[in-house]
């Protein structure tokens, strides 16, 4: 993906270098580990934490100037401009999330977390959290390499942005209650999918778009943002952690339903036909 000397988003609470307040203990890292792993919403695991609303202090607000930072700030800009058309195209106002970039842990308004957990979204406080160097256990633990997986991971996450934005994710947060583990479980394989689908809006937006004459958009990204889509399937990383799989504890999708409905986003462009909810065949 071609990104230097593109426009950021400027919208980065870079906190790298910072104290991140509460680290979370043994225990609860075993319970968010893997449902935080690649983006599910922070709400339902972290809101079981404490929050030290001291730790929350922002950190160097704008534009980050090291290349990993840089190429952060590029995808986010990337979807600020993309949601805003869409919205716009519907008659709504799209608010423009915040990227945290974080080392070792780091204080959200849904709770804390480490390194550990992976990139999440709060949507208490819209805000997006992420350790860089998840690129490296993308390329390293999951075999994902190449910098257009980390352009995956950003955009699924602006995706729970926009659920929260359009009250997706509050109507399946609401449905928690009256529902059993795995019919719950199901609602959130859908939830998950459904951002699937949009970081796959994501990269056919893009794939319109030039810099210097120049698609922005290069060969083997695609390639590279389906490997990491299957690469992070329940049943494989349930295979790689636990020796066998248990569909009914899914909670993000198969490997092979990341990768359809991330194909179906970018095959399509088209935000309407990203109903997870009420697709017959996920």
């Amino acid at each position: 993906m071609k990104w230097l000397g593109r426009r950021g988003s400027g919208n980065i609470d870079d906190r790298r270098g910072m104290s991140g307040g509460m680290v979370v203990g043994g225990g609860s890292i075993i319970v968010i580990i893997l449902g935080l792993l690649f983006g599910e919403d922070a709400t339902n695991l972290l809101s079981q934490l404490p929050i030290n609303d001291a730790a929350q202090t922002e950190g160097r607000i704008g534009s980050p100037t090291d290349d990993a930072g840089k190429f952060a700030d590029v995808v986010l800009g990337d979807t600020d401009e993309m949601w805003t058309k869409i919205f716009n195209e519907n008659g709504e106002t799209y608010q423009e999330p915040t990227m945290v970039l974080f080392d070792n842990s780091v204080s959200s308004a849904c709770g804390s977390a480490s390194s550990a957990t992976g990139p999440f979204y709060c949507p208490s406080d819209q805000k997006i959290y992420i350790d860089l160097t998840f690129q490296e256990e993308l390329k390293n633990r999951f075999g994902a390499g190449g910098d257009f997986p980390m352009a995956y991971v950003i955009a699924h996450e602006v995706g729970h942005h926009v659920q929260n934005q359009l009250g997706v994710s509050e109507k399946v947060q609401r449905m928690r209650s009256s529902l059993g583990e795995t019919e719950y479980n199901r609602l959130s394989v859908q939830l998950e999918l459904q951002a699937d689908f949009y970081a796959g809006i994501y990269a056919n937006y893009i794939q319109k778009l030039q810099h210097d004459g120049k698609s922005v958009l290069e060969d083997g990204d695609i390639e590279e943002a389906l490997m990491a889509a299957s690469a992070i399937g329940d049943d494989r990383i349930q295979k790689q952690t636990q020796g066998q799989i248990v569909p009914d504890s899914f909670t993000h999708g198969t490997s092979a339903q990341r990768m359809k409905w991330f194909k179906k986003g970018y095959q399509t462009g088209d935000i309407s036909q990203g109903d997870t909810f009420n697709a017959r065949d996920l």
